[in-house]
């Protein structure tokens, strides 16, 4: 029955520990930016120079 008890507290603790960090987040802006992901997908990233093509014979 102990380990039931101890196991709950653990539980809680660490569903409040959660709880304040969302709300740490929350609070500093974390989730503000709500357009960029929308879009961010229909850019196209640049290609990046690849230097194993750029070896010299």
């Amino acid at each position: 029955m102990g380990i039931i008890v101890a196991l709950i507290a653990v539980s809680l603790t660490l569903a409040v520990g959660f709880l304040v960090s969302f709300l740490w987040s929350l609070k500093h802006g974390q989730f503000d930016d709500t357009y960029s992901p929308s879009v961010r997908m229909l850019f196209e990233d640049k290609p990046q120079p690849n230097p194993a093509n750029d070896v010299k014979k």
